[in-house]
């Protein structure tokens, strides 16, 4: 029988060896690695002025990496921009509680408040870094780099987007960190070069980047992205856990929460990777109870209707206010593949303009799921035959969908009229009254291309719109609603060409479309 030595029983020896074993075991837990998926912009040809999202999994060594924390204070000039800081400070705080116990630096940096800390000891564990040589002089403050970035893509001349007391020349309300935020043993307080000097005595050589603001602070201070750039760190910004300085009444016109994605999507293509505060917490990604804005992924792979251009102006024309739009490009050098495909898991429509792209599996298993999930489908154009070619089996590796058009949109394209054929296309009587028809007077408007031949739909399809071409007595259905196997919802029309795009009715009744399967 197994008997417990007595304490006092166990050598020296043995002693070292248990200690080593328990020791040597925490040591091994610290140093896991961090795992993050980080996103970059790829543009998807030289010049062509369209980016991929592209996410890659990388792995950063805990006591290498260090958090900075840039200009949470307790209260700024801009009222919603205080609130906003309350409102995400809790999960920030969760993420540093997180980090701290993986065994990443903490440097929390608001700037204009060291008189607050100055007794605080990690303010002196900031102040006792010694100075070190650097790449480029730190500066207080890193102006617009235009060479390199160009320009923000926001307006931020008059950046508070409400009313405010606040006037120029007073003093600025801020005295501290907002307290949410905890500061423990061993975090250090700055908001200067001692943060790189701390960083450089420890070792550190990746820095993530959080707070605010997207487009002024974390961008500018001599603690955040452009210096930490210039000084060869590998540096990352929390792109949830930020915000910007952005009135939604100055250029681009879009809602206060696009321009903080444009502004980070600025930062994915000029500075560095983003990641979310879920790669320290639950996977999921902080959105403000403000940002009530749907999903919609644009998935852009066809070349003969262009829309890889027309869709992406038209969403940043007239999404930007109410959505959320990923856009996710045809991989140029395959043929075969859609880079930044991720965004379809967390999106809440899908909006498919792609023609004959059969694809890898694992990709178009992605697809199929949302579908499957009973989220909403918007077809334009060839997406009635999206992912298969005509009349022969995919190539080698790839799988196709040839049910795609019965199974998600309820259509039975066959072919099209050829396009110097005159199309001419009207609102069915009875679908008048129909939302998604909403501001569409004209009682007939003409069609871009050649008009295609979609009859006869299935059961459980509306139809909203019909179409013929002249010298064929035949009439097409355009435009129609349907109701899915799955339960899910989907809108489908033929339109799509660039000249479909400039006109005000088709704009239209995309808009109501997305609107009605988003917001039913």
């Amino acid at each position: 029988m197994f008997q417990t030595m007595p304490f006092r029983s166990l050598s020296l020896r043995t002693l070292g060896l248990v200690c080593y074993l328990v020791l040597g075991h925490w040591s091994l837990a610290a140093a896991e690695p961090l795992t993050l998926h980080l996103r970059s912009r790829q543009e998807t040809a030289a010049g062509s002025g369209r980016f991929h999202a592209i996410t890659k999994d990388a792995e950063w060594n805990p006591s290498e990496t260090a958090i900075v924390v840039c200009d949470m204070w307790d209260d700024h000039t801009c009222p919603n921009a205080a609130q906003r800081v309350a409102q995400m400070a809790p999960r920030m705080n969760e993420v540093l509680k997180a980090a701290r116990k993986r065994g990443v630096l903490i440097i929390h940096c608001p700037s204009d408040t060291m008189a607050f800390y100055k007794d605080h000891p990690g303010r002196k564990l900031a102040l006792a870094a010694p100075p070190v040589a650097t790449e480029r002089p730190l500066i207080r403050w890193c102006y617009l780099d235009k060479e390199r970035e160009g320009q923000l893509p926001i307006d931020d001349s008059d950046p508070c987007d409400c009313a405010r007391t606040w006037k120029k020349g007073d003093p600025y309300p801020w005295t501290r960190q907002i307290a949410t935020l905890e500061i423990m043993d061993g975090d250090a307080i700055t908001d200067s070069v001692e943060a790189y000097y701390l960083m450089r005595q420890r070792g550190i050589k990746n820095l993530i980047v959080m707070g605010v603001h997207t487009n002024m602070c974390v961008l500018g201070r001599p603690f955040s992205i452009r210096q930490m750039v210039y000084q060869g760190m590998n540096v990352a910004l929390m792109r949830d856990l930020t915000d910007t300085m952005y009135n939604p009444a100055q250029a681009p016109f879009v809602s206060h929460f696009t321009g903080t994605d444009l502004v980070v999507q600025h930062i994915e293509r000029f500075w560095c990777p983003s990641l979310t505060s879920g790669d320290f917490l639950d996977g999921k990604e902080y959105r403000f109870p403000a940002d009530t804005r749907p999903t919609v992924a644009i998935l852009l792979g066809e070349e003969e209707y262009q829309t890889a251009n027309t869709l992406p102006k038209f969403a940043a024309e007239e999404l930007g206010k109410d959505y959320q739009v990923p856009l996710i490009f045809l991989d140029e050098t395959s043929q075969a593949r859609f880079k930044g495909l991720d965004a379809v898991a967390s999106a809440d429509l899908l909006l498919i303009s792609a023609r004959r792209r059969p694809l890898p599996p694992a990709e178009l298993a992605v697809i199929k799921k949302h579908v499957s999930a009973g989220k909403p489908v918007i077809g334009i154009r060839t997406a009635s035959h999206a992912f298969h070619l005509r009349n022969q089996p995919p190539p080698a590796g790839l799988a196709d969908w040839p049910t795609l058009d019965a199974d998600v949109f309820g259509g039975s394209y066959t072919n099209h009229h050829a396009p110097r054929l005159k199309a001419t296309i009207w609102p069915l009587a009875a679908a008048r009254e129909h939302s998604m028809l909403k501001g569409i007077s004209s009682t007939e408007f003409p069609g871009g291309g050649g008009l295609y031949q979609t009859a006869p739909l299935a059961a459980g399809a509306t139809e909203l719109l019909r179409g013929k071409v002249e010298g064929v007595a035949e009439e097409q259905p355009v435009a129609w609603t349907f109701r899915r196997a799955d339960g899910g919802q989907s809108f489908y029309t033929s339109l799509g060409h660039p000249a479909d795009f400039e006109r005000t009715e088709f704009r239209t009744l995309l808009k109501n479309a997305l609107a009605q399967l988003t917001r039913p």
